[in-house]
């Protein structure tokens, strides 16, 4: 199980997302990570998001989850479930992100879609757009 935001913000452009980046991989995601031990799914989603963006951020909404296998470095197939959560952020700055990523950036949400590595993601991406719509600016 692991836990992640989709962080966004109103610009003049329109909504913005942030995305984490590895530039030798050519990577774009949504921040997201495991849970320490005794951590709730939402303070992994929390934690995981300041650690990889740089950025407090409060939860607004739940988004959902993806789901899928994947197989571990021993062989052994995996069933991985990464709940997702719609935030805001209060503070903080992409600049002090840790070293997992290369880059932080925001991106307009038509961009973050084309740019995202993992298209397992695109369905929260889209989940959450709807659920920004509903948000008074």
């Amino acid at each position: 199980m692991s836990a992640g935001g989709i962080v966004f913000r109103r610009a003049e452009e329109g909504i913005e997302i942030v995305l984490v980046g590895r530039t030798a991989e050519r990577l774009w995601a949504l921040p997201k990570g495991t849970p320490d031990a005794g951590e709730t799914v939402e303070e992994t989603a929390l934690r995981e998001v300041r650690e990889e963006t740089g950025l407090e951020v409060r939860i607004v909404d739940t988004v959902g989850q993806v789901e899928y296998w994947y197989t571990a470095p021993d062989g052994e197939r995996v069933q991985k479930t990464v709940h997702y959560f719609l935030m805001e952020p209060t503070g903080g700055d992409t600049a002090n992100h840790d070293h997992e990523f290369d880059k932080v950036e925001w991106r307009h949400l038509s961009e973050a879609e084309r740019l995202l590595t993992h298209k397992n993601q695109l369905p929260m991406l889209h989940r959450a757009w709807e659920q920004i719509g509903r948000i008074p600016a």
